[in-house]
């Protein structure tokens, strides 16, 4: 079982008691805006989608790293946060990260402090070689959160993505382990 700490934060593996704020956190609206794709609407389908992610956690080829973010001193629940495994290379894991956080959380630095110890967990600890994620060019909070935390920009594609009514921009990130590995023997 994953459990890790920040300054302020648990980061760990999603629980049999946890459903109720796993439905909560992906059918709410405004938190789920960027990421309708994944948005759940029943508890019917809430809980198809909570158990694969409980089961796949047992599996020896695990896919889903996503965790669950807990405030350290009252345990209220922040939102979700990790990756899937794309590939399994010889030189290791292909991955593209995700996060989703409650609005009232954001601008606090709780989604950074979060995904930089997510990325450590990743790089250090579970043979991860390449992060990639992205977001929608409107979405600078979550733009920033992938600055703040040493990914690379590599693409902008312009009208790329059907999204609330309109075509949008969509801006990709990446970070590969040797790239993790400098920036945290740089920053020493």
């Amino acid at each position: 079982m994953i459990c890790l700490e920040t300054e302020r934060l648990i980061l760990r593996d999603y629980r049999e008691d946890d459903f109720d704020g796993y439905y909560r956190l992906k059918a709410d609206a405004k938190t789920m805006y960027y990421l309708q794709d994944i948005q759940l609407f029943t508890k019917e389908e809430a809980y198809e989608d909570f158990r694969k992610v409980l089961d796949d956690m047992s599996a020896s080829g695990r896919k889903f790293y996503f965790l669950h973010i807990e405030l350290k001193d009252s345990h209220e629940q922040v939102g979700s946060i990790g990756y899937t495994v794309m590939d399994d290379t010889p030189v290791g894991k292909i991955v593209h990260a995700g996060y989703f956080i409650y609005p009232e959380f954001w601008g606090k630095g709780y989604t950074t402090e979060a995904f930089r110890r997510v990325l450590k967990y990743a790089f250090s600890e579970n043979s991860v070689y390449r992060v990639s994620t992205g977001c929608l060019a409107e979405n600078a909070g979550s733009e920033r959160v992938m600055q703040k935390c040493g990914l690379i920009k590599e693409a902008e594609h312009i009208d790329y993505e059907w999204h609330d009514g309109k075509m949008k921009t969509r801006l990709e990130y990446r970070l590969l382990k040797r790239e993790w590995e400098q920036a945290n023997t740089e920053a020493r």
